[in-house]
């Protein structure tokens, strides 16, 4: 019999390892987004009643899979109100059984979700909470405090669309080559929204999720051998490598956010430097240069910079001025202000901010009102910057964040 608390934990990390995964098969297999996600819960509870006396099988996703399955058939089975289809089906549709590492991409079933959950017969609105929701396991508190909307408003766009997807029969697959074009800015939109919320986590005790910045690096591969000649596919994954090479680099050993210009660089991954620089030049001397191969360009020149005082800050503030052009946001008007303030000094930089701040577009966003906070810092300013010190406090659940949020309040005497 297997000791309960080692069992617990061991449940604990399949499901945070491998949770998606069961889940995206299980949608496939089922049809339908909420009987998916029962047959998920009652998979789990199964397996904590019966693998204190069997044992954790030897390919646990495989199991909980099957058990999920069949016990949503079974329910399906007495009330036919969801899939009347399965509800009569005599016998269980044959489980695939794939090994680890041995997935083909193309029919890989978390890509196929996100193309899912990508259609564009869905609002755009919708296909972001929705992946948030069954990719990410964000639960929806969590996505609503990330539109900053209410809990049953976001719960309500959440039934919406995955109503849509059945009523209008969105098919879960990858699509056909000749429209996978017109798909790919909306899939690759989700999946660098994936990789944002494991790279910088809008709520909860952890900065990172490392386990999201590497299901959206592994769905980036997937979607260039899917389509190698993608510019943009192939700039994604480099700017994904090039963010994720900071990782190790990017908290203490407290948990605590260590900022760009303080972080050891000697510890920042190279190989994931390299080929992250090598793909985002290959889509750069494309001749077109989109959203994620700038932002690459940017990425790379901060990877290879020796320290904060020797990266070209110019170059970076020029590239943000092509973003603005190309896609102008105030966020990235925001990080433009930030590179000329470190090219050509605070005061200008501050200049910017105040600009952006008073036309409004980013209330709530804790960032606007940190980059404020270290301009007036390092201009002198402590009582000023202490005011912005806290108004970020009160934008952000992080508590690596608040940390170092509150360390800069002490600097600047606020406390």
């Amino acid at each position: 019999m297997t000791d309960p608390a080692a069992l617990r934990s061991e449940l604990d990390r399949i499901y945070r390892a491998d949770s998606r995964r069961i889940l995206a098969t299980l949608i496939r297999l089922l049809g339908d987004f909420d009987v998916a996600e029962e047959a998920l819960g009652e998979a789990f509870a199964a397996a904590m009643e019966k693998w204190p006396t069997t044992g954790v099988p030897g390919n646990p996703y495989a199991w909980l899979v099957s058990t999920g399955r069949f016990k949503a058939i079974d329910r399906i089975r007495r009330d036919a109100r969801f899939i009347p289809e399965l509800a009569s089906t005599q016998e269980p549709i044959a489980l695939p059984r794939p090994e680890l590492g041995e997935e083909a991409p193309i029919v890989d079933d978390r890509l196929r979700l996100i193309f899912t959950c990508c259609h564009p017969a869905l609002a755009a609105e919708a296909r972001v909470a929705l992946t948030l929701r069954v990719i990410c396991g964000l639960s929806t508190a969590e996505i609503a405090r990330a539109f900053l909307i209410a809990e049953a408003t976001l719960a309500q766009r959440l039934h919406r669309a995955k109503e849509k997807i059945r009523g209008a029969g969105i098919p879960y697959e990858v699509p056909e080559a000749s429209v996978l074009p017109e798909r790919l800015d909306t899939v690759l939109a989700v999946i660098y929204l994936v990789f944002n919320e494991g790279y910088a986590a809008t709520s909860g005790t952890s900065l990172l999720r490392s386990d999201l910045c590497q299901e959206a690096i592994r769905l980036g591969r997937l979607l260039v051998e899917l389509m190698p000649e993608a510019n943009e596919a192939n700039a994604l994954l480099g700017l994904m490598l090039l963010h994720d090479s900071r990782r190790d680099a990017r908290t203490s050993p407290t948990g605590d956010l260590v900022l760009l210009d303080e972080q050891d660089r000697s510890t920042w991954d190279q190989q994931a430097i390299n080929e992250g620089v090598e793909r985002v030049e290959w889509a750069l001397k494309s001749g077109f240069a989109g959203q994620y191969a700038v932002e690459g360009a940017i990425a790379a020149l901060h990877a290879q910079a020796p320290s904060s005082d020797q990266t070209d800050w110019r170059q970076i503030a020029a590239l943000y001025q092509y973003l603005l052009n190309y896609r102008p946001g105030p966020v990235v008007e925001l990080n433009h202000a930030v590179a000329v303030a470190m090219a050509d000094g605070p005061e200008e930089g501050l200049r910017l901010v105040d600009s952006i701040a008073a036309r409004g577009g980013l209330e709530g966003y804790r960032w606007l009102p940190v980059a404020r906070g270290e301009l007036l810092r390092r201009l002198g300013c402590k009582a000023e910057a202490a005011e912005e010190f806290r108004k970020a406090l009160g934008m952000t659940t992080v508590e690596g964040e608040r940390r170092l949020l509150r360390r800069r309040l002490q600097e600047v005497g606020g406390t």
